[in-house]
């Protein structure tokens, strides 16, 4: 499975951060939890194709998680989309999609499969497919809100082919049912048994997806064992009673549930707006859960790296506010040292025998101006550094240090 996420902001969109979504890829197909307002863009610049989309989970009813769907399930019908989309989340989602359609004028040539869970249920399979199953469970939210886990069913084990030609072993039916977990009785009566040929059933991957939600129960019993636990991390510990007032959870709390699920990798999102830099909410979890990441847009995240890398690819790269703030300083700086540029005057023969009586004091002047704005920048720099020190300015703006996530291919 490759997780990508779409949107990583709590409630409100920022420069550089869009509204919840994640999208799980698993051979060929695409599961969406989740779909904030863009989501169906970020799968274009992630590299997603949006017609391999076959089921998309919505967590609850507020507005940054369900936005975009109504826009997405236009485009698939414009795309001319046949086959049937599932559509999983509380009750009242078949009521919203199917008035938006109608009052937008809206056909499908395709079938809607809605999947409504009522508000009181323990546990549900809301999917059940052969090689996985989604089970739901309720959270504790504000209001009524879902979480999810993604299962992969075990995989049998691989049948050693030459061991079992020596055994007798020569029909596709008779491998069949040995890979099924069958035994397999010969013509002259002799009984192969399946667990002589086949190796262990490969234990499936599995993703939990936790949102809006303060500590309850039921996220560690979604996320239990899970490959890679995705969990919100609206504030920092600080604010753990603004995280109780508003239902939310904390990057303690996202870390509390990975410790006890005994997951194997903690990515933490949906980040408040007020934090412009969300390290502080990383260093906060991995105190208490590693490993952790932070979830960056866009940017894959590999179950299995060594099969899985390269099939997902990136098409845009978003710029990060620093990095423009650094390259406009220094084009201002390019613009500004074309400004103090003077061009020389153009004088024709007849004019240089006046001018030279006033040059040598014209150069010694105009030297001793260069030399001043030169030392202008410098004094200006010590200055603000001088008043830093003592207090009677903002303190330096803090900036995101190197981290070992950065340079980690599997992130």
């Amino acid at each position: 499975m490759i997780i990508v996420p779409l949107g990583v902001a709590s409630a409100t969109p920022t420069a550089t951060r869009h509204l919840s979504s994640v999208a799980v890829w698993r051979e060929g197909d695409v599961h969406l939890f989740d779909c904030g307002e863009n989501a169906q863009m970020r799968m274009l610049q992630a590299g997603l194709k949006r017609s391999k989309i076959e089921n998309i989970f919505i967590s609850h009813f507020d507005v940054d998680h369900f936005s975009g769907l109504i826009g997405l399930i236009s485009t698939l019908q414009l795309q001319r989309r046949d086959k049937t989309l599932t559509i999983v989340g509380p009750k009242g989602i078949k009521e919203y999609v199917e008035w938006n359609l109608k009052f937008a004028g809206v056909d499908l040539n395709y079938d809607l499969n809605f999947k409504e869970v009522e508000e009181g249920f323990e546990e549900e399979r809301v999917v059940d497919h052969d090689e996985y199953y989604v089970e739901a469970r309720p959270l504790n939210h504000t209001k009524f809100c879902i979480g999810y886990r993604f299962q992969e069913k075990d995989s049998p084990g691989k049948v050693d082919a030459e061991k079992a030609e020596k055994m007798g072993i020569t029909k596709d039916e008779q491998f069949k049912a040995l890979k099924a977990g069958e035994d397999v009785e010969l013509e002259d009566g002799t009984i192969i048994k399946s667990y002589d040929i086949v190796g262990h059933p490969r234990p499936g991957d599995s993703f939990a997806y936790i949102t809006d939600t303060k500590y309850c129960p039921n996220s560690v019993k979604l996320a239990m064992n899970t490959n890679i636990l995705y969990h919100e991390a609206t504030f920092s510990e600080s604010l753990a009673d603004k995280a109780a007032e508003t239902g939310h959870s904390t990057s303690a709390d996202a870390a509390r549930v990975a410790n006890e699920a005994q997951t194997k990798l903690l990515v933490i999102s949906h980040f408040s707006a007020r934090y412009t830099n969300p390290f502080v909410l990383l260093r906060e979890a991995r105190a208490k859960f590693f490993p952790a990441w932070l979830a960056t847009e866009l940017r894959p995240i590999y179950t299995d790296p060594s099969q899985e890398k390269g099939i997902v690819k990136q098409k845009v790269y978003l710029k990060e506010i620093d990095e423009s703030k650094g390259s406009s300083d220094s084009r201002d700086k390019r613009s500004d040292d074309k400004k103090r540029f003077r061009k020389r005057r153009s004088s024709d023969s007849s004019s240089r025998g006046s001018s030279n009586r006033g040059r040598t004091r014209r150069d010694s002047s105009d030297n001793e101006r260069r030399k001043r704005r030169t030392k202008a920048p410098q004094s200006r720099e010590n200055e603000g550094r001088d008043n830093r020190d003592q207090g009677t300015s903002r303190p330096p703006k803090h900036i995101t240090p190197r981290t070992p996530f950065d340079d980690f291919d599997r992130f």
